[in-house]
């Protein structure tokens, strides 16, 4: 596999995607610090909105707010670290992945004590404190706490890659949801509040998309149109995402331009005719020690299996992996080739969900040319 097709992505490979005027990442000096967005300034709040009851709120103003410190400690207790591949519910390709490091969210908020009458959880972070520039999302209450032992649950994260996570990825302290789209992961995360009330505040739902979206398992395309030689091999590669329902393979489908700039209607045709071949998935790697950050063994990173050091699942569910096909001989002309995954029901990309706004997943084409 090509060198920048990895398990693991340091952090500025990771595409930026951002908000806020101006990002809250490029804020320096006191600015910084009156922003909470250094690791000393740090502080999350927990609170009720008056609809719930919560014994021990956490807040500024009463100083007991949970730093840094009071997090890490957590961490050493309760500390998971997961293998992501975050991805933009309105952005087709992935944007990176990485090696995330927390407590669950369940643990934070055991933090205020006896609770009573929530039914949601509501997040947000720093956004200049602008109420027109908040970003913001929530999760049911059962989905944080009622997370099944061999699963994993959303969780507080202060490291990526073995290292703390930047300004630029959301640090210090970001929240990280698994099985969602990037826009549940909240960034500069600095006030939890518990609310009886049934509905998601997610600042994507204003937007007429689907809030509480799982990922989708979808097959992407590492290369654009492309130029060969007839005695040319020729070797495509991409990436899959795995979304919550597993990925049982990736295929593709080569045929010859219609001339129509890549484009088939969703009815014609040609589709029942298709001819899928199946893809590679490429196996774990044997050696994890060139994925993983320094110091970090596969067998403390959750869905390992802490004997063997070696994945449960393959591939595993909420990360991405990486497949590769070599075409057979084709013959001098313009192609279209289309990759597509099928999860673990059977669903072939864009089924089960083919509506975007609860996640990009059309089946993505290029134009191969084969000349003399």
């Amino acid at each position: 596999m090509p060198d920048q097709r990895t398990y693991v992505t340091n952090a500025p490979e990771f595409r930026e995607v951002s908000r806020g005027n101006p990002r809250p990442f490029t804020l320096t000096g006191e600015r910084l610090a009156q922003a909470r967005l250094t690791p000393e300034t740090w502080r999350l709040e927990i609170v009720s909105d008056g609809s719930t009851e919560a014994q021990t709120p956490r807040t500024i103003a009463a100083g007991n707010a949970v730093d840094l410190a009071a997090l890490k400690r957590l961490g050493r207790q309760h500390g998971k670290k997961f293998l992501k591949a975050m991805q933009c519910l309105n952005i087709a390709q992935p944007l990176g992945q990485g090696l995330w490091e927390g407590v669950p969210l369940r643990e934070v908020l055991r933090l205020v004590g006896r609770v009573n009458n929530i039914r949601r959880v509501y997040y947000w972070g720093f956004h200049n404190n602008d109420p027109a520039q908040l970003f913001q999302s929530s999760l049911g209450y059962n989905h944080v706490m009622e997370t099944p032992p061999w699963d994993l649950g959303p969780f507080v994260a202060y490291r990526l890659n073995g290292v703390p996570i930047s300004l630029r990825r959301g640090g210090p302290v970001r929240m990280i949801v698994p099985w969602a789209h990037g826009f549940k992961s909240i960034k500069w995360l600095q006030r939890i509040v518990l609310t009886n009330d049934f509905r998601a505040n997610d600042t994507y739902a204003n937007q007429n998309n689907d809030p509480d979206s799982y990922l989708k398992t979808a097959a992407y395309i590492d290369q654009g149109p492309e130029v060969f030689r007839a005695n040319q091999q020729i070797t495509l590669t991409g990436t899959a995402m795995v979304g919550w329902s597993g990925l049982k393979r990736v295929e593709y489908w080569v045929r010859r331009d219609a001339g129509t700039h890549g484009r088939i209607a969703d009815d014609d045709p040609a589709w029942r005719t298709a001819r899928w071949e199946a893809c590679t998935i490429a196996p774990p790697p044997e050696n994890w020690g060139g994925s993983l950050p320094q110091g970090v063994l596969p067998r403390d990173v959750w869905g390992f299996d802490a004997r063997t050091g070696r994945p449960r699942e393959w591939p595993m569910r909420f990360s991405w992996a990486l497949w590769s096909v070599t075409l057979p001989r084709l013959a001098p002309d313009v192609y279209e080739f289309r990759a597509r995954a099928v999860d673990l029901n059977d669903f072939a990309q864009p089924e089960p969900r083919p509506y975007p706004k609860s996640g990009r997943n059309e089946i993505q084409n290029c134009s191969i040319t084969i000349r003399e």
